[in-house]
């Protein structure tokens, strides 16, 4: 949140309209990112979120030599790039075409073993056949975006195969009842964690620019189950001692008192 539109409130969003603000904010976006997140991300490392916690330290994707892997909401492929890089055959996807070409920007001055194949398309409708991956994950991608983030539950598990794993990162639901703050003022409820209206940013003539839609911790279990997927673990970053550097409205202060980023590992039994 907090990118300086002509007016930010909550509002309904409808799917469509959630999905096509979305691409044309992060197409606009996708070069600013990078240069303002890029060295925090790496170019081919796996984080999943501001606290800084690495899929080479957490393991919640399991082994990943061999398998078949696929990146939704992938941004410039910086995860699906150490996924190559540790053995894993992977493709990574995205709605915005900004991004996939910020993806292929930094795949042209790398080695030519660590390009990952990039597929433009909306984590609500795959552009793969059933059964067709090993582990589908996203780190911050697709869920907090789409109105009908159940469509995007039921699409990782139809293109898994049977015993398959789907992870994903996304705001915490807790914080949606605190101001986007990194500071003192972001430590005071002022939303109801259960009003699940979307926060929207809109332009002067009233045009939709941005979107984030809130579901509570049970709203998510219940997707997940929905889609035939089985919750595993929810894991809730710390924020570590020595990481000082906030990002939005993600900082130590609030780190250290309230979760940030929820990680849902589902299996698909």
């Amino acid at each position: 949140m907090s990118h300086h539109p002509s007016e930010a409130l909550r509002r309904p969003a409808a799917p469509d309209e959630s999905a096509r603000a979305n691409r044309v904010w992060w197409d606009a976006e996708a070069r600013d990112y990078y240069a303002e997140h890029g060295r925090f991300l790496g170019d081919a490392d796996c984080v999943w979120g501001p606290e800084r916690l690495r899929e080479a330290d957490a393991r919640l994707l399991g082994d990943l030599r061999g398998r078949q892997v696929l990146e939704i909401g992938a941004g410039a492929g910086q995860c699906a790039r150490w996924v190559r890089a540790v053995g894993g055959q992977v493709v990574a996807t995205d709605l915005s075409a900004g991004m996939v070409g910020q993806g292929r920007a930094i795949d042209a001055v790398r080695a030519r073993e660590e390009r990952v194949p990039f597929v433009q398309c909306d984590g609500r409708a795959l552009a793969f056949p059933d059964d067709t991956f090993d582990i589908v994950f996203t780190a911050y991608g697709v869920i907090p975006f789409v109105a009908d983030s159940e469509l995007v539950m039921r699409e990782a598990a139809r293109v898994l195969r049977p015993g398959g794993r789907f992870v994903f990162s996304t705001t915490h639901p807790f914080r949606w009842a605190f101001p986007d703050d990194p500071g003192p003022g972001g430590l005071t409820v002022r939303h109801s964690y259960f009003d699940r209206t979307p926060y929207v940013e809109q332009d002067g003539a009233g045009r939709t620019t941005y979107v984030e839609h809130h579901r509570t911790l049970g709203d998510r279990v219940r997707e997940i189950a929905a889609a035939g997927l089985r919750l595993v673990d929810v894991v809730e970053p710390e924020w570590p001692s020595g990481h000082e550097q906030p990002w939005g409205g993600w900082s130590p202060l609030r780190g250290r008192l309230i979760p940030g980023t929820a990680i849902f590992v589902c299996r698909l039994d």
